[in-house]
């Protein structure tokens, strides 16, 4: 039996553009799939947000895709999933992936025992970030590196220019000082930077963002509740709680040129 659900699409949202790292990979898995993306752009950043106004966010966004009849949410953020995603999956009765560091991939490839970690102040703050760390990281010595300022940076558009090289190198190096070989990307805007972070880091270092593992939840999540869309083509539609110039040529180089952007009817 086909469920009614399943023509209905799988909601995504971020501060910004950095969720579209994982929307690439869930729709390279999923390419039948609809898909609705929304860039909480008047609230950029969340890493410097405090918990509880990150959870009043990805309340008022999750109520909006749920109008929006999504049969599945993805926090395409690791600094909305450490703060949040207790609370939604609280609040929703469809399925809630979340996005956190990939420390247990990381801890798998490592040979030197030491594995650096890029992410957020707020994400490494968190409960969340430190049980991952005490569960899979045992015997391994994870060296935190907090990039305050890269995301905004990043949603800016700088993804080559010396300002972006100067500050991801500001990251990076301490990492390398340490004896890391593998490095997590531990925010969704990161991967953007990817190209700069292994060059910095040189071939011998590798390095890790987590987009294939929460396409494989997605999809594992849809076929628990039978709900995936089987053929056809899939679409997306993206929103915006901010002004949506910027956001529209932020789409329109990092998406597709076609990409539109509506506003978000929500305060």
């Amino acid at each position: 039996m086909v469920s009614s659900g399943n023509e209905h699409p799988i909601g995504f949202f971020d501060s910004g553009v950095g969720g579209l790292t994982i929307l690439r990979a869930v729709r390279r898995a999923l390419p039948c799939e609809h898909f609705i993306y929304v860039a909480d752009a008047a609230y950029v950043p969340y890493g410097q947000k405090a918990p509880a106004e990150i959870r009043d966010r990805a309340l008022a966004i999750s109520a909006f895709l749920i109008q929006q009849r999504a049969k599945a949410l993805v926090v395409a953020c690791n600094t909305a999933t450490a703060a949040a995603i207790d609370v939604l999956r609280a609040s929703v009765t469809i399925p809630v992936i979340g996005v956190e560091p990939a420390v247990k991939p990381a801890v798998a490839a490592t040979r030197t025992g030491v594995v650096g970690v890029l992410a957020t102040p707020a994400t490494l703050a968190s409960e969340r970030f430190r049980s991952l760390v005490e569960r899979f990281a045992g015997g391994i010595r994870v060296v935190e590196q907090p990039c305050a300022g890269l995301a905004e940076h990043i949603e800016r558009g700088d993804l080559d220019g010396q300002h972006t090289e100067r500050l991801v190198r500001g990251f990076v190096e301490p990492l390398l000082v340490e004896g890391v070989d593998v490095i997590v990307l531990g925010c969704t805007h990161y991967p953007l930077v990817a190209h700069t972070v292994q060059r910095i880091s040189g071939p011998a270092v590798t390095v890790i963002e987590n987009g294939t593992a929460v396409a494989k939840e997605v999809a594992r999540q849809l076929a628990l509740r039978a709900c995936a869309r089987a053929a056809g083509t899939g679409s997306e539609v993206f929103w915006s709680s901010g002004p949506t110039q910027h956001i529209a040529s932020q789409l329109m180089e990092l998406w597709s040129p076609q990409a539109r952007v509506q506003r978000l009817p929500l305060s």
